[in-house]
């Protein structure tokens, strides 16, 4: 076992053990605190997938975290009522059923926005993806239907069969399984020949060609991979607050993941999970001292791409075969 699975091994367990005592000792404010960077991370390790092993900066992907929050909203809302859905369509409040319908709409979404985009490269790419998400972001604050700039109250958290989500301890599981399946599928997709493929694309697209593979797939299938992922992230987010709302979608949510990428370690399996833990903690901590407490992060953040490009994990581990 090397340092980054042992580190890795640690994280995990931190994140699982923590809440458990948390709960334990009647503390749910920390058992939230937990679940916030279970699903932070989860949709951080969604844009990993393109950012760190496919070298994709997308600067859209609040989009599709916002759309897996108004798909976990709008169920609610409809199933509170025993309202049919939009086109005549059956409501449920039943958060499997949700997760699934929300990962079809982000990579209905993906597939056409990556497509157009992978057309470009460097700031262009950064900069058309921005623009998709902003066209997502203005359409949900004028759809009055669901809220529009106000957002999506959402009355009762969405079920899951055998669990009590309205426990604080429960809902946590739900979204560190999740996370932790998420991880799998990620650690999964790196070492397989797609995952070699894309890596490749990242450092050489020419050689890639060369040999008979085409980037482009290559790239558009991580990008809404990753989509996907960072969907089910936006679903989880909504019922955590019981709230969706459109600054999910706006550029400030996409920031917000590239710096928790950044943070952990881009292109670690687990640098998400420690960005977000990093980023959380340090809300938590500094955001009771002062408003201001996003110039002590650019601090961190600044040190970090200065002095330690592999994040927090790499400071831990060292380099990674694949950096």
């Amino acid at each position: 076992m090397n340092r980054e699975t042992a580190f890795n091994l640690v994280l995990a367990a931190v994140l699982l053990a923590a809440p458990v005592i948390a709960f334990a000792a009647n503390e749910p404010f920390y058992v939230a605190l937990a679940t916030r960077i279970a699903i932070l991370a989860l949709a951080a390790a969604g844009l990993n997938l393109a950012l760190g092993f496919g070298g994709l900066v997308s600067f859209g992907h609040a989009a599709f975290f916002g759309i897996g929050g108004y798909v976990a909203g709008i169920f609610a809302s409809h199933a509170m009522y025993s309202e049919p859905l939009p086109f005549g369509l059956p409501a449920t409040d039943q958060m499997p059923v949700i997760w699934l319908v929300a990962a079809l709409l982000c990579a209905l979404a993906a597939l056409p926005i990556g497509a157009i985009s992978l057309r470009t490269t460097g700031v262009y790419f950064i900069m058309i993806t921005l623009a998709f998400a902003q066209m997502i972001y203005y359409f949900a604050i004028s759809w009055p239907a669901y809220g529009g700039e106000d957002g999506l109250s959402i009355p009762v958290r969405n079920s899951f069969v055998g669990l009590n989500t309205a426990n604080a301890l429960h809902f946590f599981l739900i979204c560190y399984a999740v996370l932790m399946a998420a991880l799998a599928l990620t650690w999964r997709i790196r070492d397989s020949r797609f995952g070699m493929a894309l890596q490749a694309a990242r450092q050489n697209e020419v050689r890639l060609a060369a040999v008979g593979i085409r980037p482009f797939r290559i790239r558009l299938t991580a990008f809404v991979l990753s989509a996907v992922l960072t969907g089910l992230a936006g679903a989880l987010f909504a019922d955590l607050n019981r709230f969706a709302s459109p600054s999910m979608m706006s550029w400030h949510m996409s920031g917000e993941l590239i710096v928790l990428v950044i943070l952990g370690g881009t292109g670690r399996l687990f640098g998400p999970v420690a960005g977000a833990i990093l980023y959380v903690l340090l809300e938590y901590a500094l955001g009771g001292m002062t408003e201001r407490w996003q110039l002590f992060l650019g601090l961190i953040l600044l040190g970090v791409v200065l002095f330690a490009r592999g994040g927090v994990v790499g400071l831990v581990a060292g380099k990674a075969r694949y950096d």
